[in-house]
Parts: C-alpha cells; structure tokens; sequence
C-alpha cells in the first residue's frame, strides 16, 4: 500500500500520466523517487527509453507512409 506521506509527484499514478504526456521528460521523476532502489531506476530507465525509440520508429514511419501517399495524389 502506498505512503499517504508521500508527495503526489512520486505516486504511481503520477509517474504514468508524466510518461503519457511529457514522455522521457519524466525520468527525473523517477530517479528522484525514494521508493525505488537503484536496480529499479535502471530497468525504468531502459523501458522508458526503449519504448520511446519505439513510438518515435512508429510516427516516422507513419509520417513516411502519408507523405508517400499525398506524393502519389499529386500525379
């Protein structure tokens, strides 16, 4: 159960809406945050980034892909 002492911006609640709108901005709040020990940090750390190369792989190709389009509508 979480501590009621704990500040809003290091509930798990908090983390994940900080992540959903500023994306890997968010990683000072997770190392600042006391309740996770350093190996925790580090797995955070990697899943966020990894998820954000993913998302960025994802929207580059999506853009390609409608640029192509609107290039072949042009014709």
């Amino acid at each position: 159960m979480e501590n009621n002492n704990e500040k809003w911006y290091f509930k798990s609640w908090s983390l994940i809406v900080s992540f959903l709108v500023i994306g890997p901005f968010m990683l000072p709040l997770v190392w600042a945050n006391p309740r996770f020990d350093k190996k925790t940090k580090l797995i955070l750390t990697l899943a966020i980034v990894v998820l954000t190369y993913l998302l960025f792989a994802v929207f580059f190709k999506s853009l390609k892909s409608i640029v192509k389009y609107y290039q072949m509508m042009q014709l």
